[in-house]
């Protein structure tokens, strides 16, 4: 892959699908959404760029405000753990906790999307996109995904040659859904071995089987909810 060819084609797509709108995007801190900020700032300008930092409760947004430090964009920091725990009504377990984190997430930058003329850019990658790493209408709410043809592993080079401060690229990647959360821990396997499943280099064993049951039980994430055409078998 020449990356520097790839990185000019995402800057020219985005430049030609926002137009005149502002582009939103969530800042983790994470290498994902630090790279679509670079690449936003770069196709339509940095003051046409909104980088939205969502903790919940005691998250640092030290890392999310560097990037977007770093990268000179306008940011704002909206704390969810208010709104978030309101919809503990019964006693969620982690996971479905941390669905409703990604989903309040979705639904403010939405709101900034629709204050500002804006359009909610998603950070997702390649890898993430096929294993179905995402919440639903959460993370996955998005009205674009400029990295989601770029595997996790090919991301570090990219996020090199954009200069992203080097402390953000040695961060582990977590989708801060829970204490201690991890992407890897949470998967099973590191992103080099899912990669290479992904590829094709690796074709069996305990890390394959575990990627084909994600990508098989993830299917209903990268499509549409389906339409049941019913009225035309009334007439029959």
């Amino acid at each position: 892959m020449i990356y520097e060819k790839v990185i000019e084609k995402i800057i020219l797509k985005l430049r030609e699908y926002l137009g005149n709108k502002k582009a939103i995007i969530g800042i983790s801190g994470g290498i994902d959404s630090a790279i679509v900020a670079a690449l936003c700032a770069r196709a339509v300008g940095k003051e046409n760029v909104l980088g939205v930092l969502i903790p919940y409760g005691k998250q640092s947004a030290e890392d999310g405000k560097l990037v977007a430090n770093h990268i000179g964009i306008e940011n704002k920091e909206i704390n969810i753990k208010e709104m978030v725990d309101k919809f503990n009504y019964i006693e969620f377990d982690k996971i479905s906790l941390g669905n409703i984190m990604a989903r309040m997430r979705m639904i403010i930058l939405y709101s900034f999307a629709n204050q500002l003329n804006g359009m909610v850019i998603g950070t997702s990658n390649k890898t993430e996109t096929e294993i179905g790493y995402f919440t639903k209408y959460g993370d996955g709410g998005c009205d674009i995904e400029p990295i989601a043809d770029i595997y996790k592993t090919e991301i570090f080079e990219i996020a090199k040659i954009l200069g992203i401060p080097q402390k953000i690229i040695n961060r582990k990647p977590s989708a801060e859904l829970f204490d201690g959360q991890t992407d890897e821990g949470e998967i099973g396997a590191n992103y080099g071995e899912i990669d290479s499943v992904l590829k094709g280099e690796i074709n069996n064993g305990k890390i394959y089987d575990e990627i084909q049951r994600r990508i098989k039980s993830s299917e209903h994430k990268r499509h549409m909810p389906p339409t049941f055409y019913v009225q035309g078998e009334l007439y029959k």
